[in-house]
């Protein structure tokens, strides 16, 4: 903008125009601390730019999340104004500092001759641009727009800029109030235990998570020490963490274990970091605490079922083993020993699919009994040529202990082999009754 669009007037207030203009400050700082959202900080923002600069045609604009400058709330001004001028701005988001400017005549302010036939074609001949800051950046700004060249006076400058810090303080309150309010809510929806803390260790807030992670309630703990929750083998642990936190250091994930109100203990993975205030002192600190028995508990049950498996695995390259060993003495040629071999490991196989319990998760283990293993290990041999059955099984049926299912598998399976070759199951017609019995 050139020099001649500024203006310096120097006309003194009447006390009528003093007296008016601190009723409309009044009623402005009272409209903004009532208001319960931004709409109403711009309404009550525009009655009193109108009121206090005489204009009846006014614009608030604000940075969106892309850094351009939009309308968030208008007077009087035309969709088509609106579409042709938003995202004009003399300042950069990240700029400080920033001065009001008067336009006292735009035929006069050297824009561009589309920005300044835009202006007049909304019946604008003069127009003030007055920055709108926070306390650490530049939000936007408000303008007030006049239908005839207008001269600026100091008054009206001091008036603008007034304004222009309550609502720039009122918008900074109310982003403030919804980020705590949406803080607020994360928090107490956190399925986590979240505590508050000042530096000595005295609960300052205490979530819903932490009520039922602990089992007390938000009244019973806030203002007590936290210590009541550290088991008496850990009081030098939580010493060491407030004085880490007291020089600013963070503690991530750390394993430990906390009492709970009844009495009992609970495994946790906490998190700590420190709390500042605006100066960026240390006041307290903030504990994210995550209970973690049941990763613990399925930690320990792949321990136990790898232990199982090394176990098992041994155990099968073992009986493997003495298989061929025991199959190489008896057999003749090399294709009855694949035979034979082949025929008891898969007598295994069956035994051991007993003891699994099918599911499209991982296998359980579950108790055999005597006559299902009977019939497994005699399947091959269950019917005849003419589909009669060859064997039954009679007697008590008990549950096999897991040591024995090996090896009476592989008694069972010499057994059916030997009457195959030299027994009932020999003949075509010839079958075998089983009767169990302790």
């Amino acid at each position: 903008m050139s020099d001649a669009a500024m203006g310096q007037g120097r006309r003194e207030p009447a006390d009528g125009d003093i007296v008016r203009e601190q009723a409309v400050l009044f009623r402005l700082t009272d409209r903004l601390y009532r208001a319960n959202g931004l709409g109403e900080i711009y309404d009550a923002a525009l009655d009193a730019i109108c009121d206090a600069l005489g204009s009846s045609r006014a614009s608030i604009l604000r940075f969106d999340s892309h850094g351009v400058m939009s309308f968030v709330a208008w007077r009087s001004l035309s969709e088509e104004y609106r579409e042709a001028v938003n995202g004009h701005t003399p300042w950069t988001r990240g700029e400080h500092n920033a001065e009001p400017i008067l336009v006292e005549d735009i035929r006069l302010s050297g824009e561009s001759r589309q920005l300044i036939d835009t202006v007049l074609g909304e019946g604008i001949e003069a127009l003030a641009f007055i920055p709108l800051a926070s306390s650490h950046e530049l939000v936007g700004k408000f303008m007030v727009y006049y239908p005839a060249p207008h001269r600026f006076a100091d008054r009206e400058r001091e008036l603008a800029l007034t304004i222009a810090r309550q609502l720039g303080f009122a918008i900074e309150r109310k982003r403030a109030e919804t980020t705590a309010a949406r803080l607020s809510a994360l928090v107490e929806s956190s399925d986590d235990a979240i505590i508050a803390t000042d530096t000595d260790g005295t609960v300052t807030d205490w979530n819903s998570g932490a009520e039922r992670l602990y089992g007390y309630g938000r009244k019973e703990m806030i203002g007590r020490p936290l210590m009541l929750l550290i088991p008496p083998d850990r009081q030098n642990e939580e010493r060491e963490i407030l004085a880490r936190i007291r020089n600013g250091e963070h503690v991530e994930h750390f394993e430990t274990v906390r009492l709970c109100k009844d009495g009992s203990s609970i495994p946790i993975s906490l998190t700590v970091s420190p709390i500042a205030d605006a100066s960026g002192a240390i006041v307290g600190a903030s504990k994210i605490a995550r209970d973690i028995s049941e990763r613990l508990r399925a930690q320990e049950q792949r321990e136990l079922l790898l232990r199982e498996m090394d176990h098992r695995v041994k155990n099968l390259f073992a009986i493997a083993s003495s298989i061929v060993n025991l199959s190489a003495s008896a057999a003749e040629t090399p294709a009855a020993l694949a035979s034979t071999v082949s025929d008891r490991l898969g007598a295994l196989a069956r035994a051991h699919a007993l003891t699994m319990l099918p599911s499209t998760g991982p296998s359980v283990q579950v108790a055999t009994s005597l006559h299902a293993l009977i019939a497994a290990i005699l399947a091959p041999y269950r019917h005849g040529a003419d589909e009669h059955p060859r064997f039954a099984i009679s007697g008590i049926d008990m549950p096999v202990p897991s040591a024995m299912i090996t090896p009476l598998s592989l008694l069972l399976h010499e057994f059916a082999t030997n009457a195959a070759k030299h027994g009932s199951l020999s003949a075509a017609a010839g079958s075998i009754e089983i009767a169990c019995s302790n």
